[in-house]
């Protein structure tokens, strides 16, 4: 619609999805080969909730942070969190206890974090680029802020946008009710060859 605004329209518009799900087909593989978090941290698939926190908005805000913090707290299953240096600044600040069932760990690589978002039973964040990655795993996801730029994520029903509530938190980590029927609103993981493959048609028709 923006492009056709725009006066692109037709033959000019080719719709491919996603690069960033090439990313994770590709590197979630890898990490099931190369990664051995699962067995290093004693988790279960499916068995654990994922956390990632680090936005300015949250961290910076001892009543956010502090009201995000017990929504997780209420959870019925494990909840892993990769603490951030920005966030573990903050909740030393503010003194915020970070009490069972949170399990804070040290920052981890990216094959790493692929093979703990790939096994969470859900997960919450305030990342942008986390809370599609969780859609490409086929993992629901909480999203820990007032809004989000994926609304289609919202629309149907695999993203929970409950901002700082830390009653909708709690109650959205103990429902485990999620609406996941497969779809491929981003493409089906080979973009990057399609938009190659048109870029190469065009050369040759100049």
């Amino acid at each position: 619609m923006n492009l056709s605004n725009e006066g692109i329209r037709g033959e000019r518009v080719r719709l491919v999805g996603d690069v960033m799900f090439d990313a994770v087909k590709l590197f979630g593989k890898i990490a099931e080969q190369r990664s051995s978090i699962l067995d290093r941290l004693e988790l279960q698939k499916g068995g654990y909730i994922l956390v990632t926190l680090h936005r300015q908005e949250n961290v910076d805000d001892p009543k956010r942070l502090a009201s995000i913090i017990q929504g997780l707290s209420r959870s019925q299953r494990p909840v892993v969190f990769p603490l951030h240096p920005r966030t573990r600044k903050r909740i030393t600040e503010f003194g915020i206890e970070l009490d069972s069932p949170i399990r804070v760990i040290d920052p981890i690589g990216y094959l790493d974090m692929m093979l703990l978002e790939r096994n969470a039973r859900v997960i919450a964040t305030d990342s942008g680029g986390v809370q599609k990655e969780a859609y490409f795993h086929g993992v629901p996801c909480l999203t820990l802020r007032d809004e989000t730029e994926w609304v289609e994520l919202v629309d149907i029903g695999v993203n929970r946008v409950v901002g700082a509530d830390s009653n909708a938190i709690g109650k959205a980590l103990c429902e485990h009710e999620f609406d996941f029927a497969p779809t491929n609103i981003y493409g089906s993981g080979v973009s990057a060859e399609e938009i190659v493959g048109y870029m190469m048609r065009a050369m040759n028709n100049d």
